[in-house]
């Protein structure tokens, strides 16, 4: 097995939270085994390692055998991504040593997608902080399985969303259906236990639909009965029809009875009373009040003075077509000028009467009126909870949604095309002007750094005031000297060659018609990046050097620090060119109409956590270059010089903790235990503050099968050895974007290559990988010079292909 291989599943092997109860601590001993040894065994190098981790929190060493190991994050993400399958297998018990080390500021927690998932909503769906009094429609398709049976699960999901909801004081009216469905599985069973072999050879009727709602009526309110007594919530069950409605006294009597229940805390359960309705054609009744439970649900709620409608389907939500089309898109916001008429509906529900065409009507209606509407997945065991945290899920039906057009989907894509015309506008200009943009965007940062500095304290107050972890504060914080640093690398990267227009080859095809490959920006990019305030600097310089547009979304952390870099930025930038060359988005809402622009948008780069640049991914089919997290690894052979190996250690450590290119994970040489220089590596760390997580030893001599699976970061890997020939190996066979030899991972930076400034480290193998600088935002053109030349089957014409670069 080469290096790679099992360099890679030894550094993912034990990224496992710390055992706390002995079943969790043999998973974790059984996992480190399965990897230990099949590396061990292959790998004259690996035998011989040690696992040194760090965490803020109390864990221990676990020997046994050959190794130990652990996890160095605290980001439950990581972990969980880079968390091998688990397998059973008997062990000799271990015997445990512990280590108790503290360091308080390494913690190495990610900031979330706040601007993708979290924080508080923005409009539209501000409004859902307002919200007391919700009716929740439940379709067929959610209550039941494909079969037709009960569909527990998402039921019980639901219940409890309900019971939660009740408890906060919310006021929840549900409108279920389901019972004809239920019904109709039911006396299907009756019927065919009660048929001979002579009367399953005859044709078969389909059953009346009115005696399945009166049978499955009965099963589907025992249910809820059932699910919610043992949540402690009272229920109750309302039956209907559309006559019943034509009646005042009869509307003004439900509202009585419905008020009473809600004030009680008792969950009101209404269905419409198919065993006993006299409507026959329900979507063609012009007459009818309501001619389904989405239209019923619809009427509950405006009857009610209802907050808010939600419609469960067994979709996300209304899609642009039929959503098993990939070509289909989801509907954020129905917007009926711009969306009606401009969709395709598939076909109704598997089960329900109406399906999307039902719901959409309905929403509409009740929207009209005033009452917000959502449709969104029943599927989801957490829907109800996401559409009152604000949360951009499903389709938000709204009376004032014409009005948000301008400013969300179209002055997303007035955004991106302004980015576009100014991003030619800039390529026009010289090598010499837009190296002097860079200059004058330098002088200005240097020369607002006060007014900077103001913006940026607010921020980290605010971040203090609110609990942020110390390591994202950190991450928050321009320290001194910090704007004079961004500002050197702004000039570092306008003194280098011209990156734009650049002959890379040079290639004669046939006499007088040469051609030409030359470097070329992308176009417009879309970088959301979270609370790094000196990414948006680093971020702006490089798109003006690559020519490139740019769209800018940062962490609500740095929203004021934000704003001043960009004002700062971009009133340097000359009239000619415009300011609009670098748009900042302010508003997460804005994010989901952007990915959508694959069209005027080129390149997307999120900067920022696994969970994050997985969102986008999925979000968008605009390409996505993803920077990782950053799982870097140090390995001290026993040949290293200790006092270097320590020295490197340190730094790679304790510099920055927060930094995506820290040490994650220490490896050891096992003849460093021995020999001291174990213990001389754990005293440095302890005077550091680090906290130490260490994992079981392997045995030598199990014969046990290969893991299924083991992630690698893949980001930076270093060695600390004198022995010349271990360090090459180690270079040339371990897969990672950057690789060591006796130097800090603290290296892997832009500006410290030389890059002048980096949007990102990739861990991905297309296009860039490793620090991305100016050149990962370009790609290439051929430009063709002739003389009239055309090709007519290539009669006339000799291929020379000769290669003019160097000529």
């Amino acid at each position: 097995m080469p290096i790679p291989r099992t360099v890679a599943r030894l550094f993912s092997a034990l990224f496992i939270s710390p055992p706390f109860s002995l079943f969790k601590a043999a998973r974790v001993f059984h996992s480190f085994l399965l990897t230990a040894l099949s590396f061990s065994r292959c790998c004259p190098i690996s035998r011989h390692f040690f696992f040194l981790g760090f965490r803020n929190c109390f864990s221990e060493f676990r020997f046994h055998g050959d190794c130990l190991a652990s996890p160095l994050h605290k980001n439950p993400n990581r972990i969980r991504n880079s968390s091998p399958h688990l397998q059973k297998i008997s062990l000799p018990p271990a015997r445990p040593t512990h280590f108790s080390l503290s360091r308080v500021a390494a913690s190495l927690s990610l900031l979330t997608a706040t601007m993708m998932n979290g924080g508080a909503a923005d409009t539209p769906r501000a409004f859902v902080k307002e919200v007391k009094r919700i009716v929740i429609k439940v379709g067929t398709a959610v209550v039941t399985r494909g079969d037709g049976r009960l569909a527990l699960g998402r039921l019980g999901a639901l219940c409890e969303q309900i019971k939660e909801l009740n408890y906060q004081q919310y006021e929840v009216i549900v409108v279920t259906s389901g019972a004809v469905g239920l019904g109709r599985q039911r006396l299907k069973y009756r019927k065919l236990v009660n048929s001979s072999f002579a009367d399953l050879q005859k044709p078969q009727v389909d059953l009346d639909g009115k005696a399945c709602a009166a049978v499955g009526q009965n099963c589907i309110m025992a249910l809820y009965d059932t699910l919610f007594s043992q949540l402690d919530v009272t229920s109750a069950q309302l039956l209907v029809t559309d006559s019943d409605f034509r009646d005042k006294d009869f509307r003004k009597q439900l509202k009585h009875t419905l008020e009473s229940l809600l004030s009680l805390r008792v969950v009101p359960i209404i269905n419409e009373n198919d065993a006993v309705s006299t409507r026959r054609a329900p979507y063609e009744d012009s007459s009818g009040i309501f001619w389904d439970n989405d239209s019923l649900a619809a009427l509950l709620a405006l009857e009610l003075k209802a907050d808010l409608l939600v419609l469960l389907s067994d979709v996300e939500g209304l899609y642009s077509g039929p959503p098993s089309d990939p070509e289909s898109k989801l509907i954020r916001t129905y917007i009926e000028r711009v969306h009606l008429g401009g969709i395709t509906f598939g076909d109704k529900s598997r089960v329900g009467r109406g399906g999307m065409t039902a719901k959409v009507k309905a929403a509409v209606m009740a929207a009209k009126a005033g009452v917000p509407v959502i449709i969104t997945s029943g599927f989801d065991p957490e829907s109800i909870v996401k559409v009152l945290q604000g949360d951009d899920v499903g389709t938000l039906f709204h009376r004032d949604a014409h009005l948000w057009v301008k400013t969300k989907e179209a002055g997303a894509r007035d955004m991106a095309v302004a980015a576009r015309e100014c991003s030619r506008r800039l390529q026009a200009l010289s090598s010499e002007d837009r190296k002097k943009i860079l200059l004058d965007i330098a002088n200005a940062l240097e020369a607002n750094e006060k007014v900077i500095k103001v913006e940026n304290d607010a921020d980290v107050a605010a971040a203090e005031q609110a609990g942020m972890e110390k390591a994202l504060i950190a991450r928050l914080a321009l320290k001194p000297g910090k704007i004079t640093s961004l500002a050197k690398s702004i000039r570092v990267l306008a003194s280098m060659v011209d990156p734009v227009g650049h002959v890379l080859k040079t290639t004669e095809l046939a006499d007088g018609l040469v051609l030409e490959k030359t470097s070329s920006p992308l176009g417009v990019l879309l970088i959301v990046f979270e609370a790094r305030p000196d990414a948006l600097v680093q971020i702006a310089s490089l798109a003006i050097r690559s020519g490139n547009g740019l769209l800018l979304k940062g962490g609500k952390e740095a929203r004021r620090s934000n704003a001043i870099l960009h004002k700062v930025i971009t009133d340097a930038i000359p009239d000619n060119v415009g300011r609009r060359l670098i748009g900042l988005v302010t508003s997460r809402d804005e994010i989901p109409d952007l990915l959508k622009l694959d069209d005027v948008i080129d390149l997307v780069i999120p900067r920022g956590s696994n969970k994050l640049v997985s969102s986008i991914k999925a979000s968008t089919k605009i390409p996505v270059l993803g920077h990782a997290d950053g799982v870097c690894h140090v390995y001290v052979d026993k040949s290293a010089n200790m006092q270097m190996a320590k020295r490197v250690i340190v730094d790679a450590k304790v510099d920055y903790p927060a930094a995506c290119n820290a040490m994650e994970t220490l490896l050891v040489h096992k003849d460093l235990v021995s020999s001291g220089g174990l213990n001389e590596l754990v005293l440095e760390l302890r005077n550091e503050g680090v906290v130490l997580h260490g994992g079981p030893r392997a045995s030598e001599e199990l014969s046990i099968p290969e893991p299924a699976s083991l992630h690698h970061d893949a980001h930076t890997d270093c060695i600390i050895s004198e022995d010349l020939e271990v360090a090459e190996t180690f270079l040339r066979q371990v897969d990672s974007a950057a690789v060591f030899h006796n130097a800090s991972t603290r290296f892997s930076d832009g500006a410290r290559f030389g890059l002048g400034a980096e949007v990102g480290i990739s861990t991905s193998r297309i296009h860039a990988r490793g620090p991305v600088g100016v050149e990962g935002l370009l790609t290439t053109r051929w430009l063709l010079r002739g003389s009239g030349q055309i090709v007519d089957g290539d009669k006339a014409i000799t291929y020379t292909h000769k290669d003019l670069t160097s000529v």
